[in-house]
């Protein structure tokens, strides 16, 4: 039996845990991501230890530190998948700490993650209008056919185009190499429209020449969003990064554009200077 999908959506607007005032949301909201002294515990191990960022709509931000900083638990509280111990998380003005991480995909945020998450056994094309489908607000139904949805459709075509994947539109996401599965993972991420986007590691695992094409894709793509990366790879962060936030033992150390970053002594001192001279050394500089 074909699977088919409705056209009804769903007006709800979810407001578990949005408590600021009107006065409040206008004050934060020319930030797109806002952390307020963020703490996260597990048990007694301290993980974020008073964390503050501020990012502005449009801002490409590298998230960038030692193993074991909380780089990804950071990601976990922004994304809703943990909630934090103390402090806030605001998104476009909006409180979004506490709630689920439904709540705010909706609200405009997307994540991608290390692993790969991507239907295997679906084509490419397939891959990328399931991801259209919600953000358009279709939902199952028996009563109309997926081959029918013009506008899920189209929108799939055209994040092929942008991903540069159109020629592979039919072929099985697991018979892709491995740069254009995470490129397909990619368009995954912004298929339904989401202003801020959260690339946890988008390069790991690819040669020199598939990064550099990578890094391009990425900026052309996010072209007017907000990007957050968590990357270990000293070249992506450079290339990509409008600015870039250091943490160290859950603490953000610095914040500032690229430049000021590896010039920051106590930055040098904490992270970078020994991975630059790591990379210098594999270079055989």
């Amino acid at each position: 039996m074909s699977t088919s999908i409705s056209t009804s959506t769903s007006t709800s607007t979810p407001t578990s845990n949005i408590t600021s005032t009107a006065n409040a949301t206008q004050a934060k909201s020319e930030f797109a991501v806002e952390l307020i002294d963020l703490r996260k515990s597990f048990g007694k191990t301290e993980i974020i230890r008073g964390s503050s960022l501020q990012v502005r709509p449009g801002e490409r931000v590298a998230i960038i530190g030692p193993n074991g900083a909380g780089k990804s638990t950071l990601f976990n509280l922004i994304s809703g998948r943990l909630n934090p111990t103390s402090g806030e998380i605001f998104m476009n003005g909006q409180r979004i700490d506490g709630m689920k991480p439904f709540e705010i995909s909706r609200m405009g945020l997307a994540r991608s993650f290390q692993v790969s998450n991507l239907f295997t056994r679906l084509s490419v094309f397939e891959n990328i209008r399931c991801a259209v489908l919600w953000s358009l607000g279709y939902r199952y139904s028996f009563w109309k056919f997926l081959a029918d949805l013009t506008d899920a459709n189209d929108r799939a075509d055209e994040v092929l185009k942008m991903i540069k994947l159109d020629r592979k539109r039919d072929v099985l996401a697991m018979n892709l190499t491995y740069a254009e599965q995470r490129a397909l993972e990619i368009g995954i991420t912004i298929a339904g429209g989401a202003d801020v986007i959260l690339l946890d590691e988008p390069t790991a695992g690819m040669s020199l020449s598939e990064t550099t094409r990578f890094i391009q894709l990425i900026r052309e793509i996010t072209v007017g969003k907000t990007l957050l990366t968590v990357e270990h790879d000293m070249g992506v962060v450079f290339g990509l990064a409008d600015k870039i936030a250091v943490l160290v033992y859950g603490e953000v150390i610095a914040f500032d554009v690229p430049d000021a970053v590896r010039a920051n002594p106590k930055v040098q001192e904490a992270y970078l200077g020994s991975v630059l001279a790591d990379e210098n050394q594999a270079a055989g500089h």
